[in-house]
């Protein structure tokens, strides 16, 4: 059965004059006359039989109809074109990988160390995008993702142990008082800064200090973990982050650890691989890096 899809020529034009605005313009955009945008656009109304413009004596508006597809229009469209882009620059050879990050993990300890997987392997794209939480990869369009939390988030997934992750509590030493020391007994004056997706943090770890809990939920709340760090470097309160994040803030003294010995927490750093798919040799590639990245810690759970 065939498709019910418009000419792609008829969707560039339409989605050049939405836009625009402006059909005249579109054409300048596109390299054709007025009247072959014009034309399009008459075909594209033709065939989905709804009016997308309307025309004015100042030029032409989109109709309710015509704001809602343009919308659609433009996200397949840039689909398409990444896509495109995509299979242009891999060619006959290597690869390209969609890797889906937790931000501040990629931010401070995967970036620095992707030149080492490049030099390795020159023939193989790795392609970032931020993933807070969990999700359904059939839906992503992601090879695999770097995930901080345990397998159990992630059914029909093989899960690659990197590393366990542990909490340090962390200040701009100019937010302490003068003389004051180092330790977790500055925790009961100072601003809590709260992670979103760790509302417990602050409790587990005041109670694992034997320190009141009372405050344990009062303070900003930010989404990443590269929000918190820069917020307590620039003084708004002590902040509860993974150590590995802020080994550089607190080597060059922007930040001090509150804490005799960092705390253990309950989530650790996975490799996250769909089931349903053979692994390219791309990802086998990546994988094998991470793992000795992470070594000797890492393993592999399914």
């Amino acid at each position: 059965m065939a498709r019910r899809i418009p000419s792609t020529t008829a969707l560039a034009a339409f989605e050049a004059a939405a836009r625009h605005q402006s059909f005249s313009l579109a054409a300048q955009e596109l390299s054709v006359t007025q009247s072959a945008v014009c034309r399009q656009i008459a075909l594209l109304e033709d065939f989905v039989g709804v009016r997308l413009f309307r025309r004015t004596r100042r030029g032409v508006l989109l109709t309710e109809a015509g704001t809602d597809y343009s919308r659609s229009v433009r996200a397949r469209l840039d689909e398409v074109e990444r896509d495109t882009l995509a299979l242009m620059a891999r060619g006959e050879h290597g690869g390209e990988l969609e890797l889906g990050v937790v931000p501040t993990f990629a931010t401070q300890w995967l970036v620095p160390r992707l030149p080492d997987f490049t030099r390795q392997h020159p023939g193989v794209t790795v392609h970032l995008s931020s993933r807070t939480r969990p999700f359904l990869f059939e839906d992503s369009g992601l090879d695999a993702a770097l995930h901080a939390g345990t397998p159990a988030a992630w059914p029909g997934t093989d899960a690659h142990f990197l590393m366990a992750e542990t909490l340090v509590a962390v200040v701009s030493p100019r937010l302490l008082a003068a003389g004051q020391a180092h330790d977790a007994r500055a925790l009961a004056g100072l601003p809590l800064l709260q992670a979103s997706t760790r509302p417990q943090a602050w409790r587990q770890c005041l109670e694992a200090l034997g320190l009141p809990t009372d405050r344990a939920r009062s303070g900003p709340r930010m989404e990443l973990f590269s929000m918190l760090i820069e917020a307590a470097v620039h003084g708004l309160g002590a902040a509860l982050v993974p150590g590995l994040m802020v080994e550089a803030e607190c080597a060059d003294g922007r930040l001090v650890s509150l804490l005799p010995e960092p705390l253990p927490s309950d989530r650790a750093y996975y490799l996250i691989c769909p089931k349903q798919r053979q692994p390219g040799a791309a990802l086998v590639a990546l994988r094998d890096w991470l793992l000795r990245q992470c070594a000797p810690q890492a393993g592999t759970l399914s």
